[in-house]
């Protein structure tokens, strides 16, 4: 006993000494044990978490790979086959990379569809909204610039189809295009540049990012299923009475999810890391040639609804604006919304349909940009991008007029 009492003095003390010059315990509670969310969280509002276990995983691997691969147009492709045949477990490291990038996109798309379900993207939780797409912004980037780095066949005609976009912009176009080579055409340099920025300047972007989405859900406070401000309705005691600590409640039922997303995950990487071309296209098996044109040229598909909705239309430059702004459009989400109830459960069927119609135009935009660009698939491009502009650019009107469910005063337990 007096071994454990000893233990336990000690540990305290060094809480204490801990505490005395950094604010270990204090963060501890604002951010955790005294931190309170709502008590009908539901598996929607996992998949936070689940984005930040795959960071992790991410950052990790990606330092790992980062120790055998070399950025040279000369080396790259051999590193990469090297890591995967000669560097113990390299196989591993790379096919979680590659499935985490895929991942990443998943639980990220899905945690948007979330907010735009329960109206996460509402006062008072605009700037927490914002934060969160300068992040999807940035994760774009990242997957952008580590596509080029394996060197394959799809990564060199992947990136050369995207950056000679830019040069569609009036005046600046080409000489912004040459800026972001470093060259006259992707060469040595693009591959070193890209792999710089891929490495160290979007990660620490992200992570600073991040921090700053966590600070700011603090001080808001999270979104419910019911879209109630717990916060508005406290007991004696000052904690909000529809309310439980993040931990240990919250994050026993994160525990699940994250088990249960990791044997997912597993089980691509053992079992279908390409995932049939999806994931690690045909393609890049094959050393980058310059002369050597692949017969169909697509995007990873996390990028595929953007590229659809760019060869929708027949102008390069109206495309280019097009695909910028179905990206920028997400931004206004919080103010073109007109409605005062932020859940679904109890807005009217109007929003409801414009939800549905809008995730099916996603979808389909997502396949079609696997596809080539002709026939009815142009076609159906170009409608399922009217649907998906019509979304957001008529919410101001249907929104305003919606019948609404009376929004009940506590949170409510559905089954």
């Amino acid at each position: 006993m007096s071994n454990v009492k000893s233990n336990g003095g000690r540990g305290e003390q060094l809480l204490a000494w801990i505490d005395e010059r950094f604010p270990l315990s204090k963060m501890i509670k604002e951010h955790a044990t005294e931190y309170y969310a709502s008590k009908n969280f539901n598996f929607w509002y996992v998949f936070g978490v689940l984005a930040m276990v795959v960071l992790i995983i991410q950052l990790i691997t990606g330092i790992f790979l980062t120790m055998n691969y070399k950025p040279s147009a000369d080396d790259a492709f051999a590193s990469v086959e090297y890591i995967m045949r000669d560097v113990q477990w390299g196989w591993l490291i790379r096919y979680m990379h590659s499935t985490g990038a895929s991942a990443f996109f998943i639980v990220i798309y899905l945690h948007m569809f979330r907010a735009m379900l329960y109206g996460s993207y509402k006062k008072p939780r605009e700037l927490l909204w914002l934060i969160g797409m300068v992040i999807y912004v940035a994760l774009m980037a990242e997957g952008f610039l580590g596509y080029l780095l394996p060197w394959g066949q799809m990564s060199y005609w992947g990136a050369q189809v995207i950056i000679s976009l830019f040069g569609a912009i009036p005046y600046v176009g080409d000489p912004l295009v040459e800026w972001i080579r470093g060259d006259f055409f992707i060469s040595d340099i693009t591959l070193n540049r890209f792999f710089a920025l891929h490495v160290i300047a979007v990660p620490l972007a992200l992570c600073m990012l991040v921090i700053m989405h966590i600070l700011a859900l603090h001080e808001t406070g999270s979104n419910n299923p019911d879209g109630i401000e717990i916060k508005n309705n406290k007991g004696p005691d000052g904690i909000p009475v529809d309310g439980v600590a993040f931990h240990p409640y919250l994050t026993a039922k994160d525990l699940v999810a994250i088990n249960i997303f990791l044997i997912a995950f597993c089980s691509v990487v053992f079992f279908a890391p390409e995932m049939g071309g999806y994931f690690l296209e045909h393609a890049n098996f094959e050393p980058a040639n310059s002369l050597k044109t692949p017969e169909h040229i697509a995007p990873v598909w996390y990028f595929t609804p953007f590229y659809a909705i760019l060869r929708a239309v027949p102008d390069k430059l109206g495309g280019v604006v097009l695909m910028g702004g179905a990206i920028v459009v997400l931004f206004f989400l919080p103010w073109l919304d007109r409605c005062e109830v932020k859940s679904i459960r109890y807005r009217g069927w109007t929003y409801k349909f414009a939800l549905a119609c809008f995730a099916v135009s996603f979808l389909a935009l997502g396949w079609l940009g696997l596809l080539p660009a002709e026939g009815v698939y142009t076609l159906l491009a170009r409608i399922f991008t009217i649907i998906y502009f019509g979304f957001f650019l008529l919410m101001p009107f249907y929104t305003a007029r919606e019948k609404t469910k009376p929004v009940p005063d506590r949170v409510v337990y559905h089954k």
